[in-house]
C-alpha cells in the first residue's frame, strides 16, 4: 500500500478509491482505513453490516481530517459527512 500523506489521506492499492488510514481510539486503539465518499442516512442503512463500522468525518479548516465513531448518543443533525470503513470490491475472498 502507498504510504499515507500527512493527512492520511491514500488510494486503495486496488480499485484506487480515495480513502483514509487512521488509527483510532485512546485505549484500544483501531487502525481504520475508510472511504472518503460521503454517505446519505439511506446508503449508511444499505451498507451496515455487523462488523462494519460508521464514522463521523470531522473536518475542520487548517486541519486533518479526523474520524469519530457514530456512537448512540452521536447528533442526529450532525454536520459532518459520515463514512464507512473500505471494503474494496476487487478483492477475492478465500475462505
Amino acid at each position: 500500500m502507498k504510504r499515507p500523506a500527512a493527512d492520511g489521506t491514500t488510494r486503495c492499492p486496488t480499485c484506487r478509491a480515495p480513502t483514509l488510514r487512521q488509527t483510532v481510539g485512546h485505549t484500544a486503539a483501531l487502525t481504520i482505513t475508510a472511504d472518503l465518499q460521503p454517505l446519505t442516512p439511506q446508503q449508511q442503512a444499505d451498507l451496515w453490516e455487523p462488523n462494519r463500522l460508521t464514522w463521523c468525518l470531522v473536518t475542520i479548516a487548517g486541519l486533518p481530517p479526523r474520524l469519530r465513531w457514530i456512537h448512540p448518543w452521536h447528533p442526529a443533525q450532525c454536520p459532518h459527512p459520515h463514512v464507512t470503513e473500505h471494503r474494496c470490491p476487487h478483492t477475492a475472498t478465500l475462505f
